[in-house]
């Protein structure tokens, strides 16, 4: 599969809420840097991370568009998140369905049509302000 192609069905997936597929598309040994948080290894980890995104925020990606390099082993994402926060986060203001949009964007590192690497950004400050923190 091309690497926009791995992209595009990670994303695909994440929006489908199909969290069997998505974990799918992961090397079991993934790295996954956490916006200005810590790096995190493996599928496991991730499943731990994304079931706790889930409960506490709803995200839905749009206007996304995928750059790959030529040798298909890096690509980068960008796109527009938008979201509910439904659950209070440890750290964070508190959840009560509050509405957000943000710019974010991604970068991947591939190995054996898998993503093996995925740095997330996006702006937290801009989330906190619209979130009412």
């Amino acid at each position: 599969m091309p690497t926009t192609d791995l992209i595009d069905a990670y994303y695909a997936a994440f929006n489908a809420g199909d969290m069997e597929r998505f974990l799918d598309l992961l090397t079991e040994d993934v790295v996954h840097d956490i916006n200005q948080g810590e790096r995190q290894v493996g599928k496991a980890a991730f499943a731990i991370f994304m079931a706790h995104m889930n409960r506490c925020y709803r995200e839905r990606l749009t206007d996304l568009v995928v750059m790959g390099e030529p040798n298909g082993r890096r690509a980068a994402a960008e796109f527009v998140v938008h979201g509910e926060y439904l659950a209070s986060d440890e750290g964070l203001p508190a959840a009560n369905g509050q509405t957000y949009q943000l710019p974010a964007g991604a970068f991947f590192e591939i190995r054996d049509g898998k993503v093996a690497r995925v740095t997330n950004y996006y702006n937290l400050n801009d989330w906190i302000a619209q979130v009412g923190g």
